[in-house]
């Protein structure tokens, strides 16, 4: 009795647990929320926050490094690659001073 209760156990989980799990599961995946427009302009938002301050902390960077020829920033995650696109010396912040030279007077 007990040979036979295995292999039916075995077939009932593998051709009718198994597809309920699967289905259940995507059933619910389906029926989550998605982005809304509002949630988009949101991170949009976000996002060119994060890319200005990111430019700020290089120029911070370069002026601190213009100051101490020792400092070396630590780059961990690495610098973006559109925040280094200027040359060396020269800003991208309207009004900034190239590295190594005083600021400008308005």
């Amino acid at each position: 009795m007990l040979d036979d209760l295995v292999p039916l156990v075995a077939v009932s989980a593998i051709f009718i647990g198994m597809p309920w799990l699967l289905l259940h599961y995507v059933t619910k995946w389906k029926q989550s929320p998605t982005l809304t427009g509002e949630d988009e302009n949101l991170l949009d938002e976000l996002h060119v926050t994060a890319r200005r301050l990111e430019e700020r902390l290089h120029v911070i960077e370069r002026i601190v490094a213009a100051d101490h020829p020792d400092f070396r920033p630590d780059f961990r995650s690495g610098p973006h690659p559109e925040a280094r696109s200027t040359a060396p010396g020269t800003s991208s912040t309207p009004g900034a001073a190239p590295v190594g030279e005083p600021p400008r007077s308005n």
